[in-house]
């Protein structure tokens, strides 16, 4: 199976399920990067304009990030909303702050996936709807996605695609080219970048996952990455059954 075949596998794969589970719509959050893009798009494939809704949620963010997700929201079509979160943020890192403790870097942007996460909860409770993910096949092998924040979804479109299938698929699927090869970062914090945060590239991790042969370096921390994050790939741990009477 090519990759086109497999966008029309996606494609299906999430026309199906809204009728199968009884629900309405899907709700996405988008941020301009090439993730959310291509699950935008495919996602108004499958089920229209009418039954998809997005928002872009800045905290703190770049301008050109919040531009991006409105170019792509008007070259898609879609319905869409920004929501500007920075305020609500501040508010909760001041009260969390007032108990004495100071929030590092990666506890405040953390933070910053969990808001929009409940925040998109929200939007998709009010209309009956199934919150869409973004996470690819390099993020959930390495972790590198917020436990309850950017990973608290219903659906994972994406899940099985590496990175450089992720920018092809963009092409093909005919986005503005400057969105699909943008540098991929979260947008957590100035100057972030996914490859820098993780310390490898998504060019290694493809090519690790792929099974291909990568400097010892990059091999040894993508191993870290997936060990230490075994916790987010796996289902909730229980005690074992209680056996009543």
């Amino acid at each position: 199976m090519n990759l086109n075949e497999y966008l029309n596998v996606i494609v299906e794969f999430l026309k199906n399920y809204l009728p199968d589970n009884h629900q309405d719509c899907y709700v996405l959050g988008i941020s301009g990067g090439v993730d959310s893009s291509l699950v935008a798009a495919l996602a108004k494939k499958a089920v229209g304009k009418d039954k998809l809704f997005c928002y872009a949620m800045p905290i703190d963010s770049l301008i050109d990030d919040e531009n991006d997700a409105v170019r792509l929201a008007k070259h898609l079509d879609l319905n869409y909303e920004v929501v500007d979160l920075t305020k609500p943020y501040h508010e909760m890192v001041k009260i969390y702050e007032s108990t004495g403790v100071k929030l590092d870097l990666s506890t405040k942007g953390n933070l910053k996936a969990r808001l929009r996460m409940a925040t998109l909860y929200a939007f998709a409770q009010n209309k009956r709807g199934l919150v869409l993910g973004t996470d690819n096949m390099d993020e959930r092998y390495t972790g590198y996605y917020t436990k309850y924040g950017d990973g608290g979804v219903d659906l994972l479109p994406i899940a099985h695609l590496l990175k450089r299938e992720v920018v092809e698929a963009c092409l093909i699927l005919g986005l503005p080219e400057d969105l699909a090869r943008r540098i991929p970062s979260a947008g957590l914090y100035q100057g972030q970048t996914d490859e820098s945060e993780m310390g490898i590239t998504y060019n290694d991790l493809d090519d690790y996952i792929l099974g291909k042969k990568i400097n010892e370096e990059a091999k040894n921390k993508i191993e870290r990455l997936h060990r230490i994050s075994a916790h987010k790939r796996n289902p909730i741990p229980t005690p074992e059954e209680y056996k009543r009477g």
